[in-house]
């Protein structure tokens, strides 16, 4: 009898150490039970709102209207224009590489649904050296793709057009005669053109235009986005 009453006692002193205390927190990775996380979020408070007396006015396009203005106004825009063309005009890498946006890079785009190259701010200081061949997309003429550095494609482009001559257009995509519709892909840029009208001896048609996309980093502009159009068959 005593064997047994202790056998009755030690089974219960076992259960007893098994179970876990009902005070004990969970650890704190634990997430809470679906009570208790009823218990925690309060029911949604609603205000009603007076019913308007007339239609809003169209504010929210007025922030959009002002920036661009600004931008415009915004004289660091041109002296950005202006420090691109020392920098195509002597070939300084370092110069270029200090305008191109040390948030995004540069893209390059030689055709205007061509592919996108792009150098970012280290890169920026070898492209009037290296004799890297990029793939810059087929050629609206040959259908061929056009390969070359971008000394060699680009480079001479650029020197056509940013001359002291340019035509400069902010937040407009200047052209000449186009069969097609010229299009700026980047919403969140700011831009200008930079256009080069052609020559009587081909009637205007040999015109160009590089659009130069600007990001704001810091408040200051820099290069981001660099597009070409030119009049296609």
């Amino acid at each position: 009898m005593k064997l047994e009453t202790f056998f009755v006692a030690l089974t219960f002193l076992t259960l007893i150490s098994c179970s876990a205390p009902v005070d004990v927190p969970p650890p704190p990775t634990a997430l809470p039970s679906a009570t208790a996380q009823s218990t925690l979020i309060a029911a949604p408070i609603f205000t009603s709102i007076p019913a308007l007396t007339q239609p809003p006015t169209a504010t929210l396009a007025l922030p959009v209207a002002t920036a661009a203005l600004s931008f415009c106004d915004d004289a660091r825009g041109r002296e950005l224009i202006n420090s691109f063309r020392t920098a195509i005009t002597s070939k300084d890498g370092p110069l270029l590489s200090s305008l191109v946006s040390p948030a995004s890079g540069m893209d390059v785009r030689f055709y205007r649904d061509g592919n996108v190259i792009n150098y970012d701010v280290e890169h920026a200081k070898f492209v009037f050296e290296t004799t890297f061949q990029a793939d810059w997309g087929l050629s609206f003429g040959s259908g061929e793709p056009t390969l070359g550095s971008f000394q060699e494609i680009i480079l001479p482009s650029l020197q056509q057009v940013f001359t002291s001559n340019a035509v400069v257009v902010c937040n407009q995509i200047k052209v000449g005669g186009a069969t097609y519709q010229p299009i700026w892909p980047y919403a969140d840029l700011n831009y200008y053109s930079v256009h080069f009208p052609g020559t009587d001896q081909y009637g205007g048609l040999d015109w160009e235009t590089w659009v130069v996309g600007m990001d704001s980093v810091g408040g200051k502009p820099y290069l981001a986005a660099l597009i070409h159009f030119v009049w296609e068959p």
